[in-house]
């Protein structure tokens, strides 16, 4: 026998509910009679009782509006399935399926009569059903009877195909919608490693995969992804429990049954996750109301269907009473179970249709004193301050009455001559025309919410709502935002977190790289595990999780922290920085030193000891080594157009002049000590004081002429110029004087060297000549200075980085030039000044 509530009318519109949980334990052979035995269930399910009294407000809010089915009033016929695809199949067989007996016959065993007027009159079934409630039963009706229905919580994103589904219509949002918006609340929150359980089953599938393809390349990954079997559901459950409780992952995504879990978790003491809840179980009383969930399940947050409020429906339920409704079993057993009284103490309707059966059952409950109400009860039944599911069937039947008032007001509806193939009368509803209309159903219902079908689905809304405690202990539910058609709005200053604070938990494979840093995989971990790199020199990243560190233009270098890029600061050596400073000083002092030794030699220029050696030379080398010390103060500054060219050219001519003199003076100690050998009087004859002078001048003028022709053709063709130099590694641009030509610069240094070489060879030959104080020996040892501190200081040069280059040709200059001022005047200064009693021609030509 199957249970079900009817009410009369010229329309009947069609319901089928899951109010008992299970089938008996013995399958049922359909072909005999009667066809079902109860269905013996745990208990009555309340929210399902709840449904199906918002159908028949719905119903009988329709009748009393006079717009709407005008002169048509509307009836119901709704069934129980008991969640089982049998019962579902014949319960919708039944009330669209044409079968005129089970509603025109009071003793048909089909259905519990539950009719309040006690007479049908033999109203037409509408071809639609108000759902069914499970996406499982929605697909098996569809594809074996096809009747046209409105689901009102069937959820599969398969049932929104409809090539494969033309017929099917639900007032709840597809699970895809859901799903999104469960991303884009990992998204906004930042968090990049997080955990699943699933449901292994389609729906658990598909909401993983939907949500693999929302968060595709936005680097979100799971740390684990476990599945929930309904076979082996304990084992699973105790599994997953395990894996949650190893888990790095801190945010934890559900699809599937959670009330065994969370006990698991709470019997291992795991209290520090963060849950996103499904639509399936985020509004769960069962759940809110059990004291080992609400030790684990603190600040959950999750995607419920969108509450809306029915006004009068509060009114209507908390009305309900057996008394006024005799025949309506479902009312009668709630009465029981919510008073602990029976409103009678036997079931004659019951015992009428049964009639192969026993005596009448009698209750062992004390009968009710006739005064019991709902007025005052709070129950699930009464509450109705968040109307979820009960508004989508509330929704679908305004949906199929307005889809009924299209199709009844078409023109001449009732005329023979009438072909239209969208028109049907109230006496023959065709399906194909109902069809039609309900596809363009667009309202407005008494509460001014909008409505219309896009396709098999309705505009995804949503609110999201937080599981709180409650100074008791106990987990509230809060709504603290909603989603309209994909964008969230959510006032995160309200939400609870699994803390207990305000504070957004971090869930992360990785902490986010600082600017400064990139990114860098692990290798064989996921994308969500890396390693913080700091950005090398001349290269930064200014975001966080920057996946690649970019080099800075060539004008612009990176700061210290490797975040902005930063204009070079021109560089080159100055005055005002240390190096310059100590360098000027240097050469300075070599001026004075030079110009106190031409103080000296010029006040004893009539002694033997600056006599003997030629004092026009002397004189001569010292103005040269000052000019050599003053060439070195020409490299220091900003270069320019002009210092670049005169820098080179008064270094050339400098050492040119300085080398020369020293060449002389060696040629002239070479003639000088060769005189006294046989025969080389006549040759000392014409090499005077006078030939001398002569000599020196012609050999030192040629040579320094020389120089200055090479200095002319380089500083003319290919000149050093001003160059800002990009390339050096570092935050500076090296501002200096670039040699256009290398082979003017080699010609320049290889003709000085060509002086030096031969200076010193001559000297060298001479080093040994029979003489007290022979001068061939102190330029012997100034020469080899000079020579090592310019080999030395070529490999120098090239390698010295940016303004050290200058440094290091300041350098040489200043090595070299003191190496000949000492090595050749020291000795003779000490003789003049500390030991003048050698100051003596007779010690001079001593042998």
């Amino acid at each position: 026998m199957k249970k079900g509530m009817f009410q009369d009318g010229d329309l009947i519109l069609s319901g089928i509910f899951d109010l008992y949980y299970t089938l008996s334990d013995t399958e049922q052979d359909f072909t005999k009679k009667p066809y079902y035995e109860p269905c013996k269930g745990v208990k009555l399910n309340i929210l399902p009782l709840k449904f199906m009294y918002a159908m028949a407000f719905a119903v009988e809010e329709i009748n009393r509006n006079s717009t709407l089915l005008q002169g048509v009033k509307l009836g119901y016929h709704m069934l129980d399935t008991c969640g089982k695809y049998a019962w579902a199949l014949q319960s919708a067989l039944t009330v669209v399926g044409g079968d005129t007996h089970s509603c025109n016959s009071a003793s048909s065993p089909d259905f519990t009569d539950n009719r309040q007027t006690g007479n049908i009159t033999g109203g037409r079934s509408v071809p639609l059903v108000i759902g069914p409630a499970s996406s499982a039963v929605g697909t098996i009706l569809s594809r074996v009877l096809g009747p046209l229905s409105i689901s009102y919580s069937a959820t599969c994103p398969c049932l929104s195909d409809r090539v494969k589904f033309p017929h099917f219509f639900r007032t709840i949002p597809s699970d895809v919608y859901q799903v999104r918006a469960i991303a884009q609340l990992v998204l906004r929150f930042k968090w990049t490693w997080i955990g699943a359980v699933i449901a292994n089953d389609d729906l658990g599938h598909s909401a993983l995969q939907i949500f693999l393809e929302e968060t595709q390349g936005k680097r979100v990954c799971f740390d684990f992804i476990q599945t929930v079997s309904a076979g082996t559901y304990m084992n699973d459950v105790k599994r997953a429990a395990i894996t949650i409780q190893s888990s790095t992952a801190r945010v934890i995504m559900i699809f599937c049954f959670v009330k065994q879990l969370f006990i698991e978790l709470a019997d291992k003491n795991v209290t520090d996750r963060q849950f996103l809840a499904s639509e399936l179980w985020s509004t769960s009383n069962n759940l809110l109301q059990t004291p080992a969930v609400s030790k684990v399940a603190s600040g959950v947050i999750g995607v419920a269907v969108r509450s809306s409020t029915i006004p009068g429906f509060e009114n209507y339920v908390r009305g309900l009473n057996p008394y006024n409704r005799p025949n309506d079993m479902f009312m009668k057993e709630y009465w029981k179970k919510e008073f602990g009284c029976s409103p009678e103490t036997t079931q004659p309707h019951q015992s009428r249709l049964n009639s192969d059966s026993s005596p009448p059952l009698k209750s062992s409950l004390p009968p009710c004193t006739g005064t019991e109400s709902l007025e005052d009860v709070q129950s699930r039944l009464t509450d109705v301050s968040q109307l979820r599911v009960t508004y989508n069937v509330y929704l679908a039947v305004y949906a199929a009455a307005h889809a009924l008032h299209s199709l009844l007001s078409c023109p001449n509806r009732d005329s023979p001559t009438n072909n239209s193939s969208t028109c049907s009368s109230a006496k023959h509803i065709k399906p194909r025309e109902l069809l039609q209309h309900l596809k363009t159903v667009n309202i407005s219902t008494p509460q001014g919410d909008m409505f219309s079908f896009q396709g098999a689905d309705i505009p995804p809304k949503y609110d999201l709502v937080n599981w709180q405690k409650t100074p008791e202990g106990s987990l509230k539910l809060v709504v603290i935002g909603h989603v309209d058609e994909f964008v969230i709005q959510l006032n995160e200053s309200v939400i609870q977190w699994n803390t207990g604070s305000n504070k957004v938990p971090v869930s992360v494979c990785s902490k986010s790289c600082p600017p400064g840093t990139r990114k860098a995989n692990r290798k064989g971990e996921p994308v969500c595990c890396f390693d913080c790199i700091p950005c090398s020199e001349g290269e930064i990243s200014n975001i966080t999780d920057s996946l690649h560190c970019e080099r800075c233009p060539s004008e612009f270098w990176s700061n210290t922290e490797r975040t902005v890029c930063i204009r070079r600061q021109t560089d080159f050596l100055s005055f005002n920085e240390t190096l310059g400073i100590t360098l000027t000083a240097v050469a300075v002092s070599g001026v004075i030193v030079t110009t106190a030794v031409f103080m000296v030699f010029s006040y004893f220029r009539q002694t033997p000891m600056v006599r003997a050696n030629n004092s026009e030379l002397s004189f001569l080398l010292l103005l040269s080594l000052k000019l050599c010390f003053l060439c070195s103060l020409v490299f220091i500054g900003r270069p320019s157009v002009w210092s670049c060219r005169f820098q080179q050219a008064a270094f050339g001519i400098s050492f040119v002049l300085c080398v020369s003199c020293l060449l002389v003076k060696t040629m002239v100690v070479l003639a000088a000590f060769r005189s006294a050998r046989p025969g080389a009087a006549a040759l000392m004859k014409w090499f005077g004081p006078g030939l001398q002078r002569g000599s020196v001048c012609l050999f030192t003028s040629v040579q320094v002429r020389t120089k200055i022709i090479i200095c002319i053709i380089w500083l003319s063709l290919s000149p050093p110029v001003p160059h800002r130099d990009l390339g050096i590694q570092g935050s500076k641009v090296t501002l200096k004087c670039a040699m256009a030509s290398v082979v003017g610069f080699s010609l320049v240094l290889g003709y000085i060297g060509l002086l030096a070489c031969t200076c010193l060879l001559l000297a060298f030959l001479a080093r040994k000549l029979p003489d007290n104080f022979n001068e061939a020996k102190l330029i012997t040892f100034s020469m080899l200075i000079f020579c090592a501190v310019w080999v030395a200081f070529v490999p120098a040069y090239v390698s010295s980085p940016g303004k050290y280059v200058v440094a290091v040709e300041i350098f040489a200059i200043l090595a070299s030039s003191y190496g000949l001022l000492f090595c050749i005047f020291a000795p003779k200064c000490f003789i003049i000044v500390l030991r003048p009693e050698k100051n003596t021609k007779k010690y001079l030509m001593a042998r």
